[in-house]
């Protein structure tokens, strides 16, 4: 089989590999699409990487799942904030685009509620299958899930006591049900219980399902605490998992929120491409996402690049399409107020594009910037994408072959100190880590960046000069001229004439696109065209060592030896990881939790939860 180094090679089917490689490990919800680009099917996931990783294994595949890999062409993810979130997602997407690997589920009238009916005094909280508009009361969900719906609810009644019987039964008791007997109810029907001290339990059952009450769960944790130190091992296992399930019925439904349509646009940019994402909103619901990756030139910001975007979107083409009442953007856009104008005219309603957003829209966007840049990787990491990068720079740089093998070396210290050298390696599926290597830096003057350099270089390539290690057809170095003599003086010391050296300078206004690339060989200076994929490329080589390089030297500069996963994490200390872990029962229901769940947790705010997921996800 031709290889993208082979002169012959086409891209042709799928390549699970390269596109399993930067899969997120997120929760979220993938779509599988044929070669004519139609829908195949529609799934969720706790973790993106390992469900659909399991699709592509060579055995225990049933003959259904056979057939549905056998045609996939193409997979498009959307990453949400938990699975709950997944599974409402996956729900509206199977019902507007039918997939036909899918069972089509029930319309969203059977979606369960979680009732709180409108009795002045003893109200009951009940199972609903789909919402009204009759009778009043409160509405709580909607849930995924009818059997996690009930038996949350029977935790509910064992924890607050509050009735589940209907009008009718309560209003003709004369004497306790057995649910009284069985110490699940407080018998308002009999009046056992005042008027006063029901409503309290309906105030905290109230806040705890609106997850407003983070308390009540504290509270259970220490009573199992104390069982636990009792030796009353069964009453302690109780508590857990009644904590177990009021954390489930708490988790917050980001997919169908406070209500209203939006638009929310996202927008990430790298290595010469940009990405835009826009998740649709519609009543409340995202109802799905679709991304685009339009050409720009060196000089756009990302306003002026959302500006032409939205106006096209919205009115290029023969279709108009429909405009919400909100459009969510994440950054000032280019002449938004004429824009805005112009869309309300359109939509005979006021149309606005917004940016500071809070609440359901700020969680909307987020998720949306989160997508723009998962999809960004994932089209970066493409076979086919690097394949078309390396053509380009095969011709860029005159090679008699396509290099297969890319090598690039950067310096990273802190005035001086802790001095580390990274070698990142592509080849032709893009990033291969497995070959990434770090070299502490001994022996040389503080901040002397020609010396790493040439001690990297030399431990490097003194090996290759021996026989050993793995030859590059092509390396970059991260620096100008000076760096580059450098590594030709060493190139030369060891005999190594046969590996083209290539030197990536900033240029003189240091931006992106603007990049001066110096031939070792000739000292020849050339610019490439911003639009140029050879330049993308080789942009996409020196940030992957730049970041490379940061990494292990602010791993190299943290002394402190980690005791556990959460230790290391700025401003997370004894008392609060201790709190974590008593909220969430361990790190794995940590990594489970998203941002607005971790925030709960007394103590922690939500600048230091997002700063504590970012940390147990790598990101």
């Amino acid at each position: 089989m031709p290889t993208p180094s082979d002169p012959n090679y086409t891209p042709g089917e799928f390549d699970s590999k390269s596109f399993l490689k930067q899969l997120s490990e997120r929760a979220g919800v993938y779509r599988m699409y044929d070669s004519a680009g139609e829908i195949l099917y529609v799934g969720k996931a706790r973790n993106l990487k390992n469900r659909v990783s399991s699709y592509f294994r060579k055995t225990g595949l049933a003959p259904k799942t056979e057939a549905l890999v056998g045609k996939i062409h193409s997979i498009e993810v959307t990453i949400t904030g938990s699975e709950t979130e997944a599974l409402l997602l996956e729900q509206n997407l199977i019902k507007s685009l039918r997939p036909p690997y899918n069972i089509l589920l029930r319309d969203d009238k059977s979606y369960p509620y979680i009732y709180l009916s409108s009795h002045s005094d003893y109200p009951s909280l009940t199972f609903r299958r789909g919402r009204t508009k009759k009778g009043g009361g409160t509405w709580f969900g909607p849930f995924p899930s009818s059997g996690a719906v009930k038996e949350s609810l029977n935790i509910l009644q064992k924890v607050f006591k509050i009735r589940s019987c209907n009008e009718s039964y309560f209003r003709n008791r004369n004497r306790p049900c057995l649910q009284y007997q069985i110490n699940r109810c407080t018998a308002p029907c009999v009046e056992y219980i005042s008027p006063e001290e029901y409503q309290q339990d309906i105030r905290r059952a109230t806040m705890f399902l609106e997850g407003k009450n983070p308390a009540i769960i504290r509270d259970l944790m220490n009573a199992m605490e104390e069982a636990a130190a009792k030796l009353e091992f069964e009453k302690a296992a109780t508590y857990r998992d009644q904590v177990n399930h009021l954390r489930h019925v708490q988790e917050q439904q980001s997919v169908d929120g406070e209500g209203g349509d939006a638009d929310v646009i996202a927008i990430a940019q790298d290595a010469g491409v940009v990405c835009i994402v826009v998740i649709i909103v519609r009543g409340g619901r995202v109802l799905g996402t679709k991304d685009y990756f339009p050409k720009f030139s060196l000089e756009q910001t990302e306003g002026e690049l959302l500006a032409s975007f939205l106006g096209q979107y919205y009115f290029g083409g023969d279709t108009r399409r429909e405009i919400p009442n909100d459009i969510l953007v994440p950054v000032k856009v280019e002449g938004q107020e004429l824009l805005a104008e112009a869309l309300t005219e359109a939509a005979n309603r006021e149309t606005r594009i917004r940016g500071n957003v809070r609440g359901e829209r700020k969680r909307w966007l987020e998720l949306a910037m989160t997508n723009a840049q998962q999809t960004l990787l994932t089209h970066l990491a493409s076979k086919e994408t690097v394949y078309r990068r390396l053509l380009a720079l095969r011709d860029l740089l005159e090679l008699t072959e396509t290099p297969s093998r890319m090598e690039c070396f950067d310096i990273s210290h802190s005035h001086g100190e802790n001095t580390v050298a990274s070698c990142v390696v592509f080849d032709e599926n893009g990033p291969l880590k497995s070959d990434y290597r770090l070299y502490n830096i001994e022996g040389v003057t503080a901040g002397d960046d020609y010396a790493a350099m040439r001690q990297v270089l030399t431990r490097r390539y003194r090996r290759l000069a021996s026989g050993e290690g793995k030859k590059p057809d092509l390396v970059f170095i991260d620096g100008g001229k000076g760096q580059l003599n450098i590594a030709r003086e060493v190139f030369d010391e060891l005999e190594i004439s046969d590996i083209p050296l290539i030197g990536v300078a900033k240029g003189v206004t240091r931006r992106a696109g603007m990049e001066q690339l110096i031939d070792a060989m000739t000292d020849a200076v050339f610019r490439v065209p911003a639009d140029s994929p050879a330049l993308h490329l080789i942009q996409h080589i020196r940030d992957e060592s730049h970041r490379f390089a940061i990494t292990g030297h602010r791993a190299r500069r943290d002394k402190k030896r980690r005791q556990s996963t959460l230790e290391g994490i700025e401003g997370v200390g004894p008392k609060r990881r201790r709190e974590l872990i008593r909220y969430f029962g361990g790190i794995q229901g940590i990594r489970k939790a998203g941002v607005d769940e971790i925030a709960k947790v007394q103590g922690i705010s939500k600048a230091l939860a997002e700063t504590i997921y970012a940390a147990l996800h790598n990101e």
